[in-house]
């Protein structure tokens, strides 16, 4: 058993590397870029290359690689040696402070949206100091932003830091008119990672699940989660195994993995960090996924981290805890028990009340994609309208406050309810809803609709500058007053009246909700193409642009960029549908009947034999193929109709309108096949084999 405490951040140039390894004046010189955010002068980045050269060279790197997180949802790299010709025939191992704060990747291959051309092909990428450099396999890996030649974000890493920026201007303005002495904020985030773990040798045999990270066809199993016996179950031997080893390599990088458990669905897991800074903690989600795929390999297993996987079981989220914490160590969700922390936590409570509501639309279109089209709403994922669970204790707080009504809690004491007084209350003085998109869980925020293979910078980047939004219009009023405590209370009032209907604390899957959310005028988006045009409102630019986090431009690319990503894995996935129905399922479904026709044949030789059961096998069976053949043709024809689309907007309902609906008429006629057809004749692995043979 490796000592923990040594290997824990080995791999990781940390603060602890940096004050043992930097001299002191070039320590301070970076320690001040980051609090002032300033640029470093080239002179202390070559100080600080050489040592972080020397440290990675120690641990065997013999590359550097700039890593950023392109449009493409992955993390992208290029490794150059650290070798340079000495002139005499040998070389020596150098690293300049001008290579470390600046990158030039060749940027023409990835996604753009159209801010430029295919020829266009420069990008930089500029070192990120705030998240940590490390060492994995031979290489150096330096966190970097990505922009293009002409400075706009290519990237998923400088939004966040943008909305992060935008969120502590906006705090502390409220904080410094509230007399803390706080110097900065930043959001914390902790999430929940869920995934499936499945046999390789299978999964290779599986084409959808090799093509498309998700099984496209699948008869019912007789059994899934119905029992409920995986959830919390003990861990199989070879999935611990795979666990253990996962945690070692993530705890070298840095990486607070703390809990694993076994999910609802047979096969699904789930592993959960530790809260740390949205931006570190986006870069760790990174590696994270990208190690659980790695090591999967090394145990003979495939993690899936699609959205939905396997039909008729759950699929695999993300769940996004989010809060909002000091410099000096106050959580700003946290309810407090001194009058001026129950203030200023009502202030911020609210703040993201009203963003929430205000701004429903940007929080659906943070997690859509085709993958978690398939998850909202399917009893296993909250659905796609948002609405905040606060809680019954709470939401009487509140609704008290917008009444001007004394508060009685559970106690049965008498408190006056204003900005001042706020009754202390347990963390979990409610029960956890888990339907809830948007739950209050004690002193953060839970946005549980996120995707499992998605990167949660983009929530963060909504979740950042929607509140910093209201807090801007909170501190516009707070600092023309002159009562300051009074003008708060008055703020706390107008926010709950106004912004009271996104509060929801009942069952959000019931069809009664559905009604009541639009009576409440609140949005239902159910698909990826309802909700990707609402980016563009007028309302959410404005936002972006107000707070410096997009420009217009990089907006509507962005918007390309993701209309196009639904596009094209639609079109993969049918793609690949018609090619297994037409190399693997059809000729199955053939052969089978054919050995029934020989059956009935050899049944009919004998007299007195009864047939008419097998007669009827076979004429369902012949009905079935002849009805996939049909459902292929009609397939082929829908996705042949992708082309003639005239703009990803069309294009996108068309492919929800039209190529999906044929996808799952073929799906359906190819699971009734599987169920009539022989296990031998069965061309890949079923639900039962992939799900239950770990």
């Amino acid at each position: 058993m490796e000592n923990i405490k040594e290997i824990f951040g080995s791999m990781v140039f940390n603060d602890a590397v940096m004050q043992e390894r930097l001299p002191r004046s070039t320590y301070k010189a970076l320690k001040n870029c980051l609090e002032t955010d300033t640029p470093l002068d080239l002179a202390t980045a070559n100080v600080i290359a050489n040592a972080m050269k020397d440290w990675a060279i120690e641990r065997g790197a013999t590359h550097f690689t700039h890593w950023f997180q392109p449009m493409t949802g992955v993390t992208a790299e290029k490794h150059d040696s650290f070798i340079t010709p000495a002139g005499d025939g040998t070389v020596i191992t150098e690293f300049r402070g001008k290579e470390l704060i600046k990158g030039e990747p060749d940027a023409s291959s990835f996604p753009s949206g159209g801010l430029r051309a295919t020829f266009e092909a420069r990008g930089y990428t500029a070192w990120d100091p705030s998240s940590y450099a490390f060492v994995k396999d031979d290489t150096l890996y330096i966190p970097t932003a990505f922009c293009s030649y002409g400075g706009e974000a290519l990237d998923k890493k400088t939004p966040l830091l943008r909305s992060i920026q935008a969120l502590d201007r906006q705090a502390m303005r409220i904080l410094r008119l509230l007399g803390s002495d706080a110097k900065s904020i930043n959001t914390t985030v902790g999430p929940e990672q869920e995934y499936f773990l499945i046999d390789r040798e299978l999964y290779l045999k599986r084409r959808d699940l090799v093509i498309t990270g998700k099984t496209l066809f699948g008869a019912k199993p007789p059994k899934g989660q119905e029992l409920e016996d995986h959830y919390f179950g003990a861990i199989k031997t070879r999935v611990h195994e795979y666990m253990r080893d996962l945690d070692f390599e993530l705890w070298k990088l840095g990486i607070h993995a703390k809990t694993e458990h076994n999910e609802v669905a047979p096969a699904q897991h789930e592993l959960a960090p530790i809260f740390g800074g949205a931006n570190v903690a986006t870069d760790h989600n990174q590696l994270t996924m990208e190690m659980m795929r790695r090591l999967a390999r090394k145990h003979g297993l495939v993690c899936l981290l699609h959205e939905k996987p396997f039909a008729g079981i759950n699929g695999s989220g993300k769940h996004n805890n989010w809060s909002i914490s000091t410099d000096t160590g106050v959580n700003l969700l946290e309810p407090g028990k001194t009058p001026a922390q129950n203030a200023q936590f009502l202030l911020f409570l609210c703040a993201v009340i009203s963003a929430v509501d205000d701004y429903q639309d940007l929080l659906r279109i943070s997690v859509a994609s085709a993958g978690n089209d398939h998850r909202l709403g399917a009893n296993e994922a909250p659905p796609a309208i948002i609405s905040m669970f606060l809680g019954d204790e709470l939401t009487e707080i509140l609704e008290s406050i917008e009444h001007e009504n004394s508060y009685t809690d559970r106690k049965k004491s008498l408190f006056e309810v204003g900005v001042h007084y706020l009754p202390s209350f347990a963390k979990d003085s409610t029960d956890r809803n888990r339907t809830s998109p948007f739950a209050f869980t004690g002193n953060k925020f839970e946005f549980r609709m996120p995707g499992s293979s998605m990167s949660i910078s983009g929530p963060n980047v909504v979740l950042n500058t929607i509140v910093a939004e209201e807090l801007c219009r909170f501190a516009d009023v707070m600092e023309c007053s002159d009562d300051v405590p009074a003008t708060m209370t008055t703020l706390i009032k107008n926010a709950i009246t106004a912004h009271k209907r996104i509060i929801f604390n009942g069952n959000n899957y019931s069809d009664e909700w559905v009604a009541e959310a639009k009576r409440r005028g609140l949005l239902n988006l159910t698909s990826t193409p309802d909700a990707l045009p609402h980016f563009l409102d007028r309302k959410n630019v404005d936002l972006f642009t107000k707070h410096k986090i997009f420009t217009k431009e990089e907006m509507e690319s962005r918007y390309e960029i993701l209309s196009e990503g639904y596009c094209k894995t639609i079109n993969i996935e049918a793609l690949t549908m018609t090619d297994m129905a037409r190399s693997q399922i059809i000729p199955a479904a053939g052969e089978y009947l054919a050995s029934l026709g020989k059956t009935y044949k050899a049944a009919c030789m004998c007299p007195g034999a009864p047939a008419a059961r097998i007669s009827d096998a076979i004429v369902k069976l012949s009905g079935l193929l002849d009805r996939a053949y049909a459902d292929a043709d009609a397939l082929d024809s829908a996705i042949a109709g992708i082309k003639n689309c005239s703009d990803v907007t069309v294009m996108s309902k068309y492919c929800r309108d039209s190529v999906i609906p044929a996808m799952n008429k073929l799906r359906i006629t190819a699971d009734m096949l599987e169920q009539n057809v022989g296990a031998k004749y069965w061309p890949f692995p079923t639900y039962s084999d992939l799900l239950f043979n770990v």
